[in-house]
């Protein structure tokens, strides 16, 4: 269990937006409604040069959120020491407002997978992961928050729902929550669950960010609806009401805008944070 000394999110309840090295300039000069930056870890792990000379400039006017996408949390095999020390070493000299990771699996024997994988909600399966972040939390000496994935299958071993089984990670470990709406809505859309009794269940108090991107539609072999999750691409309404429908239940969150590929001009992703500004505007405080 988390010392609670080592509890924090310092992250307001404010639009932020991922951040991209081509939109430096535009966000020193007009970052508003964006109140916030998150990075990802694995960009920022070298000793130098101008990627980490424009992140220290930042830090010093954003609070900023580190979100790893290595560390392969609910993998088998033991985690990589090195790319741990790594991680230590960016939250040590960055002091982030807010670090979380994926409820995941990337890695197989000595292989990295380009893919943040789903794993089956078991008893075996929550001790696994709840050690993994014990020993994550214990190594970076600060809370973590954990995100949902985007699921495109179920596994008939499943004992836990995800709900729950989140509840319980977050009772064993101390750690955190970070509640990715566009995931839940592309699960729930592939596996045929509904998004608002899923939100009804999670525990929304563990919540320290929220996550909204954009996703591809495709079709299964069935022909059945197949939603990629791509952060490629603007959010959908249908999300933007689920997150109206998340913050009346949770009140003010950080909220923020992933769109990693195809990266637009800053004027559009700025927009889409002026979108959830909205959002919360309409959230008593």
């Amino acid at each position: 269990m988390l010392d609670n000394a080592l509890r924090s999110n310092r992250l307001p309840a404010a639009p932020g937006v991922g951040y991209k090295p081509q939109h430096f300039s535009q966000i020193l000069e007009h970052a508003k409604p964006v109140e916030w930056l998150e990075i990802h870890a694995e960009n920022y792990m070298g000793d130098g040069g101008r990627p980490l000379a424009q992140l220290r400039h930042l830090s010093e006017q954003f609070p900023i959120s580190v979100h790893g996408v290595g560390l392969s949390i609910g993998g088998e095999t033991p985690l990589d020491l090195v790319h741990l020390a790594r991680l230590k070493h960016l939250v040590g000299w960055l002091n982030p407002a807010s670090f979380s990771e994926h409820l995941a699996w990337a890695t197989h024997d000595s292989h990295f997978l380009n893919d943040l994988l789903p794993l089956p909600y078991t008893d075996a399966t929550l001790t696994r992961v709840c050690d993994h972040i014990d020993q994550v939390q214990g190594v970076v000496g600060r809370q973590m928050l954990l995100e949902n994935p985007s699921s495109y299958l179920a596994f008939e071993e499943s004992t836990w729902s995800e709900p729950d089984f989140l509840r319980e990670i977050t009772r064993r470990t101390g750690c955190g929550l970070l509640l990715d709406v566009n995931n839940v809505f592309v699960s729930a859309t592939n596996l045929d669950f509904s998004p608002q009794g899923y939100f009804d269940a999670y525990p929304l108090d563990q919540v320290g960010e929220i996550h909204l991107g954009g996703h591809d539609e495709d079709e299964d072999d069935h022909g059945h609806p197949l939603l990629i999750d791509s952060h490629g691409r603007e959010v959908v309404d249908p999300v933007w009401a689920l997150l109206d429908y998340v913050l009346d239940k949770s009140g003010p969150k950080p909220v923020l805008i992933e769109w990693d590929t195809d990266v637009p001009d800053w004027a559009i992703l700025r927009a889409e944070a002026e979108r959830a500004q909205s959002a919360l505007d309409k959230i008593p405080a």
